[in-house]
């Protein structure tokens, strides 16, 4: 060790320990995710009681009590049914651009702030809804909060976090949305049997999370690199000692600076994230989220209890599938934050992948044994509950892989002065495509029935692929030097030129 830092085989490693308060500080962000996890789990479920859609889309309710011998498939195919849960994720997507220049401008901690304060409203408006219109605009308002905190908590934790421990910190917002997906779950579970004051309730708690949120970014420090980024390097050199349990963080602290002047040459982030340099984070900032949703993953979040229903679960055993599956989806994450760090983000990738492929086969495998192309068929209790088994496996290899590190990756591959454009491109790619699977997945189910878990299956195919050719290993790697990531790859290497790895590699030649 010289100079402070520890010279090892993937980057250099700064001075300094894991302290207590950039654990907490970093598990009270996290938190942000409760929001989304909650949201995501809660529509499912109320969008499948019957008292709720007699309420509010009573078409589909009359259909669903006339499918017995009819096509299962497209029982609760509607169009307007699918906006209620699809129109939060267009606002997000929205949202995330304003949110881009708020969290560069006022830092990180306003942005999770009002993101917090503007999902309290929509919790409240939805849970008080007399008409679907009322129900669509607190799904908006619902939408522009993920929308920001979306955009600003990854950051935060990537640039907060250690860079030996940033997986699985990172991760901690994963593990905050996993929670919230089984609170939503048990939470229907229980209202389901209340009537109206049941709906009403699931919908009016995801408030108790935005609370969280909100208070907790009330007294959460903003990063090292926001508070440079925005004129105070004094107080970003003391926090960063604090945050790191030691005085010597010169060789951090200069890192972070000299990212902070070259992010001052950019006028316009937006025009710098296009140039030839910055191709690499661009293409997978774009890709990861696209792919993270064809994996299929928010057909099970997102309609669950609907997709359970659908294959001959009654109301209880549907919603109780459902806790099944969101307590899998939390276990899995916990295995997703030991392994980050140890086994790389590549190894998880690759076998998410194959075993989400292998098990989306044989997901539609069965369904089309037992319902055929008609949908006319019927399925036994041993027959469903090996799908339910079958989801859970699935469910399982995307928590630990897809599902925490489609958040993970985008927010630690870009240089400061790009930082939070990029995130805002993954989050509102991610939005995009999860809009555009929420609002088409019934009416996917209703012509595509059983091969539509093949379509998905073929798409992992193609995602995992794309990541054991094009994507370098990140773990452990200073955010401040991902340039010498993408110049050490085979493919990316033509794309950076030496002038932007220079600076890190001289300091690692003089120390060794």
């Amino acid at each position: 060790m010289a100079g402070g830092v520890i010279v090892s085989g993937g980057g250099r490693q700064y001075e300094g320990r894991v302290t207590g308060f950039v654990i907490i500080t970093c598990l009270v962000a996290a938190t942000g995710g409760l929001i989304f996890g909650y949201d995501i789990g809660i529509s499912g479920g109320v969008t499948s009681m019957d008292i709720f859609l007699e309420k509010f889309f009573p078409s589909v309710y009359r259909a669903e009590k006339m499918a017995t011998g009819e096509n299962q498939y497209c029982k609760f195919n509607n169009e307007l049914l699918t906006l209620f849960t699809s129109s939060l994720y267009m606002a997000a997507l929205i949202a995330s651009f304003i949110a881009s220049k708020v969290t560069k401008a006022f830092g990180r901690k306003i942005s999770m702030l009002f993101g917090g304060l503007v999902f309290l409203g929509g919790a409240l408006l939805n849970a008080f809804a007399q008409n679907v219109q009322m129900l669509i605009v607190g799904r908006i308002l619902l939408g522009i909060g993920i929308g920001f905190s979306n955009q600003s908590i990854p950051i935060y934790l990537s640039e907060m976090a250690p860079p030996q421990i940033r997986g699985a910190l990172n991760i901690g917002f994963q593990m905050a949305i996993t929670v919230g997906i089984l609170a939503a779950n048990l939470i229907n579970y229980f209202a389901l049997s209340m009537g109206e004051k049941g709906w009403r309730l699931a919908l009016g708690l995801a408030g108790v999370p935005a609370i969280v949120i909100t208070l907790g970014a009330l007294i959460l420090p903003d990063t090292p690199n926001s508070l440079i980024d925005r004129g105070h390097p004094e107080q970003a050199r003391e926090l960063l000692m604090k945050i790191r349990g030691t005085e010597n963080v010169k060789e951090e602290f200069e890192d972070i600076l000299d990212a902070y002047e070259k992010s001052k040459q950019v006028e316009e982030p937006w025009t710098n994230i296009m140039q030839r340099h910055n191709r690499p984070q661009l293409t997978f900032a774009v890709i990861i989220p696209f792919f993270q949703q064809f994996t299929g993953i928010n057909v099970i979040m997102f309609y669950a209890p609907v997709l359970f229903k659908t294959i001959g679960f009654g109301n209880h055993a549907s919603l109780m599938s459902s806790v099944i599956t969101g307590a899998v989806n939390v276990g899995a994450t916990v295995v997703s934050i030991i392994c980050v760090d140890r086994f790389g983000r590549r190894a998880l990738f690759i076998q998410g992948g194959l075993q989400m492929i292998i098990t989306q086969v044989i997901i539609g495998v069965v369904l089309g044994m037992k319902f055929g192309v008609s949908g006319t068929g019927s399925i036994d209790k041993t027959d469903a509950n090996i799908l339910v088994a079958l989801i859970c496996i699935y469910v399982a290899a995307f928590a630990w892989s897809w599902g925490p590190l489609g958040w993970l990756v985008p927010s630690e591959i870009f240089p400061l002065e790009t930082r939070s454009a990029g995130q805002s491109i993954n989050v509102s790619v991610n939005m995009l495509f999860t809009f555009i699977i929420a609002q088409c997945f019934l009416h996917m189910l209703c012509v595509m029935k059983f091969g539509l878990f093949f379509f998905f299956a073929g798409f992992v195919v193609i995602m995992t692929t794309t990541i054991f050719f094009f994507l370098p290993e990140t773990k452990n790697i200073p955010i401040e030097e991902m340039y010498g990531v993408w110049k050490a790859h085979w493919f990316w290497e033509r794309f950076i030129p030496d002038s932007l790895v220079g600076r890190n590699t001289n300091k690692n030649s003089e120390r060794c």
